[in-house]
């Protein structure tokens, strides 16, 4: 390892590594540094990885990573406890005996349409918020203006009964949404989870259906990788390694190293100063302010940080079985599909409410999967609604109670061949903020609420990825556009560093 770099990033997560493939291939020298040892952060890490499918990724970035022959799609299976389980797919929609679904229609025009909304927005997140730093005249400005007036374009030339629609339903909730085009069970209870998917908030909070469009904006397809999400964390370090960039792994930052409101290096675990005149942060923005010093950030921004909404309420669970599980109902060639228990969008509110006050939900919202060899799978399982405060905290009986929680709500559904199954990872949100950095435990770095979007996320001051101090840059998740494996923040916050012509 040097003592100097143009760049050092702080985190090997899919975002730190994406920015350091573009900063390396700009021709900047680039460190990465992460205290774990494997690198890709929530989605690497073997049966310990937090992330078992993918979301979001678009046509490009799957290219670019060298994914396209690895990733496969997969159907949504929702679970009912009657055995009337709902499959969603290429194939359309239908029961799991073959039947047609009575909604197919609803359902596709529905999800048509909010797909639709979410291209109209998805050109937001592929470069920084807007802003009109040099004025509205400005070269910049003129740009700015430009992305602007395509947007509203796009929005226009919808049609007005579509852009009606659009404007009525972006401040709304998902439950409303769903119950006005679908009655009350798996099919909608399936978009209802998607919607509140890793965030402090049940479907009819408001705000949801644009948390739904978010997770709809590559058109909402779900893929599984080939040999399990370690290959798709290879990748993104690859890419990294391949540009030029350094990955130091078992190695984390203490400190990040400022002087006269510059940023001038870090000092690693063991006490190693690195040089560098750039320095991005993987993790939230408190997290990172602290790293830098409070004392060099206005007192307004520290406020800020501290309140920055951040609860965590996802947890993952892991069981290896001792051989495939069964489901009542369900053909063998859909168990290593999409399996999603939320029988309908009351279940889902109800799951959410117990979190709200620091308690695990006694019907929790889950989403699994079954990877490995069909003598020993492993069940991977993410349990919504779980509070990163518990009430009483995270001891050892509070973890057994919730691998038994979910453990029953699967049986509840359908799902057999759990006996004897022994837990191989039980990370509440408590443990994913120690292990992985997130703050609060939250999967997106900070809720994807209306109020931490665009110019607004992850908060006022530190927006458009500078975060202080000359130099240094936010890159996680907590930056704009937000969650899932995406690489746009990444790529976003390695973009700004080269327009500001630092490093």
């Amino acid at each position: 390892m040097k003592k100097t770099y143009d760049v050092v990033i702080i985190g090997a997560g899919h975002n730190g590594l994406t920015a350091a493939a573009m900063l390396a291939r700009s021709g900047r020298s680039v460190a990465v540094l992460d205290r774990r040892a494997t690198a890709g952060g929530m989605i690497g890490g073997g049966d310990a990885s937090l992330a078992h499918l993918i979301y979001n990724l678009s046509g490009s970035e799957i290219g670019a990573l060298g994914l396209r022959d690895r990733l496969s799609k997969v159907d949504t299976v929702s679970l009912s406890a009657t055995g009337d389980h709902v499959i969603v797919g290429d194939g359309g929609v239908t029961f799991a005996d073959g039947r047609a679904h009575p909604e197919t229609a609803e359902y596709r025009a529905l999800v048509a349409r909010l797909t639709k909304f979410a291209g109209l927005l998805a050109p937001l997140a592929e470069a920084p918020p807007p802003a009109f730093e040099g004025g509205m005249l400005s070269r910049s400005g003129m740009r700015e203006l430009l992305r602007l007036g395509r947007l509203g374009l796009g929005l226009k030339f919808m049609g007005k009964a579509d852009m009606r629609e659009f404007l009525r339903i972006l401040l709304s909730n998902a439950y409303d949404v769903l119950r006005d085009e679908l009655d009350d069970g798996p099919l909608s209870g399936a978009l209802a989870a998607d919607a509140v998917r890793g965030s402090f908030s049940g479907p009819r909070s408001p705000g949801s259906v644009f948390s739904l469009m978010y997770r709809l904006g590559q058109g909402g397809q779900v893929y599984t990788a080939s040999n399990g999400m370690d290959e798709v964390a290879e990748a993104y370090a690859k890419r990294a390694t391949d540009a030029g960039a350094a990955v130091i792994l078992n190695l984390g930052v203490q400190r990040i190293v400022v002087e006269n409101d510059q940023v001038t290096g870090v000092v690693a675990d063991d006490g190693t100063q690195i040089a560098a005149r750039t320095v991005l942060s993987g993790a939230g923005p408190l997290s990172t302010a602290t790293m830098a010093g409070i004392a060099n950030f206005d007192a307004e921004t520290v406020r800020r940080a501290r309140n920055h909404r951040c609860k965590g309420t996802t947890a993952k669970v892991n069981f290896r079985l001792g051989g495939m599980p069964t489901v009542a109902g369900l053909g063998a060639n859909h168990l290593r599909h999409r399996l999603v228990v939320a029988p309908t969008p009351d279940y889902v509110e109800r799951s959410f409410n117990p979190a709200k006050y620091g308690e695990i939900p006694d019907h929790p919202t889950l989403e699994a999967v079954v990877t490995g060899p069909e003598s020993a799978p492993l069940l991977s399982v993410n349990a919504s609604h779980v509070p990163a405060d518990l009430r009483g905290g995270w001891t050892k009986a509070a973890r057994t109670k919730l691998s038994k929680t979910v453990l029953q709500t699967l049986a509840a559904h359908g799902v057999g061949g759990l006996e004897g199954a022994k837990s191989v990872l039980v990370a509440s949100p408590a443990d994913i903020q120690t292990d992985f950095g997130a703050p609060g435990g939250h999967w997106h770095h900070g809720e994807m609420g209306l109020d931490q979007i665009l110019t607004l996320r992850p908060i006022i001051g530190m927006s458009r990825y500078r975060a202080g101090p000359d130099g240094l840059y936010l890159c996680g998740a907590s930056a704009h556009p937000g969650g899932d494996i995406t690489g746009a923040p990444g790529r976003n916050a390695a973009a700004q560093v080269i327009k500001d012509g630092v490093a």
